[in-house]
């Protein structure tokens, strides 16, 4: 059970304070309320281009990662489709130093062209290397697009394209900031040996002042019903052939969320999964394979992924992944398989729980979700998914009218 309290400035910035005198440490986590979906479709790869602007430095501290590590202190950063997360650690006693940075570059992040530059030569050039010339690494650059054809999850967070960060201009960066990068689009978490007063005083002192920003609505393009199983192709300079299948899955909020997320265990987790055993050690036909979901805050994407082993032809591979989806479809789960799974789940949830940077993250996306409380029922809603439920998912998502496969093939 992870304790907290909340509380709401003036300017909506939503603060939520988990005491932990166990630690000499305090971590400061602020999650913007913006990812790859909120952009503009000609315009991509802002929300990610930004977690590289916000280290550039504010008007007034020039420097950001000087005053941070004079005071022992540690930051990093993540953009996904939904969010993007910044976080601070500091030993506690240095505290204040953390809500200083993090509240300044909230409101005065220094815009220039020389800062834009710099950061937009570093992301195109890891927008080069981790996907244009690295082997399978233009897989999401084509998946997703074929999954998606009218929803912003269509494109990666990286960006759509290579141009659409080569052409950012400056005034493009500052709407974007102003709109999404404002107290009322942000939940701070401050976790670790810190006291509800004391962050109070200096959340009013440090965030309070910085102006709300306007409110929008978002009013995201809805994914249509998928009806015909969807293909593509791709040869390239890549050691062994590839499959990727995309299935349609609900949202993060779904109570059929854990169900669905149980069964990418159960495909495979481990060397006892069902995916390693039969088509990786039994049958030989796969060197790996993986199955994962999205896990998005709008319906997303349940993927079963894998690299053949050589010789292997792609029909023989697929219809063998195809066996064993349908086995979870027409058999019901045995108890101790589930069981299995399940504690493999609660294990990692309280391993997770020890972490406090973890569980600030956490305490920080679920106030995003709808109540930051529901994250300590995380557990309990994975241990009430029932057999019945997961070959009822099975059957729902498995179904060839709702993928989406993309063939990646060696070139000989």
């Amino acid at each position: 059970m992870i304790n907290f309290e909340r509380f709401t400035l003036d300017n909506g910035l939503r603060v939520l304070v988990h005491e932990d005198p166990a630690t000499p440490m305090a971590v400061l986590n602020v999650l913007y309320d913006v990812g790859a979906r909120d952009e503009d479709e000609h315009k991509t790869g802002f929300a990610h281009l930004f977690e590289h602007l916000m280290f550039g430095g504010s008007i007034n501290i020039p420097s950001y990662d000087e005053p941070l590590q004079r005071v022992g202190g540690e930051n990093n950063a993540f953009t996904t489709n939904d969010i993007t997360n910044y976080y601070i650690q500091v030993p506690a006693v240095n505290l204040e130093t953390a809500f200083w940075l993090e509240s300044d570059r909230m409101l005065s992040l220094a815009f220039s062209e020389k800062s834009l530059e710099v950061q937009r030569n570093v992301v195109c050039e890891e927008f080069k290397q981790r996907y244009l010339n690295q082997p399978y690494g233009d897989v999401w650059l084509n998946l997703r697009p074929l999954a998606f054809k009218t929803h912003p999850y269509k494109w990666a967070t990286i960006g759509k394209e290579l141009s659409h960060i080569e052409n950012a201009t400056l005034e493009d960066v500052k709407d974007f900031f102003a709109k999404h990068y404002n107290p009322q689009n942000a939940i701070l978490v401050v976790a670790g040996k810190v006291k509800l007063e004391e962050v109070k005083q200096l959340a009013e002192k440090w965030f309070g002042p910085i102006p709300s920003g306007q409110k929008y609505d978002r009013n995201l393009p809805q994914e249509q019903l998928q009806t015909e199983a969807r293909t593509q192709t791709i040869q390239a300079k890549v050691p062994l052939n590839a499959i990727y299948k995309a299935f349609h899955i609900g949202d993060r909020n779904q109570k059929e969320f854990y169900a669905t997320d149980l069964i990418s265990d159960l495909l495979s987790r481990g060397d006892s999964s069902r995916l390693y055993r039969s088509l990786v050690k039994e049958q030989q036909l796969f060197s790996e394979i993986n199955a994962y979901v999205s896990g998005d805050m709008d319906p997303g994407l349940f993927i079963v992924e894998g690299k053949l082993v050589n010789g292997v032809e792609m029909e023989q591979a697929e219809a063998a992944i195809e066996s064993e989806l349908n086995r979870l479809k027409n058999e019901q789960l045995q108890a101790d398989e589930l069981t299995k799974v399940k504690n493999k789940i609660e294990s990692t949830m309280v391993f997770s729980e020890l972490n406090l940077l973890d569980r600030a993250m956490n305490l920080a996306y679920f106030e995003l979700l709808g109540d930051a409380n529901n994250y300590n029922f995380e557990r309990e809603k994975y241990q009430a998914v029932t057999a019945s439920q997961i070959q009822e998912q099975a059957n729902k998502i498995f179904s060839s009218s709702n993928c989406s496969t993309l063939y990646y093939l060696s070139q000989n």
